[in-house]
């Protein structure tokens, strides 16, 4: 079941730029295994996931929520986040409320498929696949620490990658350490 494998080794690289404590979004969380992680670090995840045996599993490690957040309305309007945590998912028309969960100081960790996954497997539907630089676009007003856009191997597919931040006050300068936990 998804979910249930080792944590994203992005979420894990970047999740040190989490506030310490914070209340953590993990958007199609399956099974878990980012609410997992994020616990083990002293966060307080939400997880959020249509399968209601995954969220069965989930609620290990946090709060869940069942919800169809594609077909249904988003059951975190107004909510903000420390960080919001997402891989594996895309739905165009959820990327803004995702982006305005992140809370002034939070950070968005966020991994998906990209055009070219097509190439060499699944997900190969244009839907499921983000488009150049289309995670960058959709986080203007963020700031961006890291990002990538690219193949990689083991397995062979093609990935777009983000970690932004949301400033505390449009005049701060942040300091983001690069160095991973």
């Amino acid at each position: 079941m998804h979910g249930t494998e080792n944590p994203s080794a992005w979420v894990q690289r970047w999740s040190h730029l989490i506030a310490p404590q914070s209340r953590v979004l993990d958007v199609a969380c399956g099974a878990g295994r980012h609410m997992r992680w994020l616990a083990a670090q002293g966060h307080h995840p939400q997880g959020v996931d249509r399968n209601p045996d995954a969220v069965a599993l989930a609620q290990a490690f946090g709060a869940v929520t069942c919800a169809d957040i594609e077909n249904g309305t988003w059951p975190f309007a107004g909510q903000t986040f420390g960080a919001v945590v997402v891989t594996h998912y895309l739905w165009r028309p959820l990327l803004p409320a995702i982006v305005q969960c992140v809370a002034a100081g939070g950070v968005l960790i966020y991994e998906t498929f990209a055009a070219g996954n097509e190439t060499v497997g699944k997900p190969s539907r244009p839907d499921f696949l983000l488009q150049p630089s289309e995670l960058l676009r959709a986080t203007e007003g963020l700031r961006t620490v890291a990002y990538e856009d690219g193949f990689e191997t083991s397995p062979d597919r093609f990935v777009q990658r983000i970690v932004a931040v949301r400033p505390l006050t449009a005049d701060d300068v942040v300091r983001w350490s690069l160095k991973a936990n």
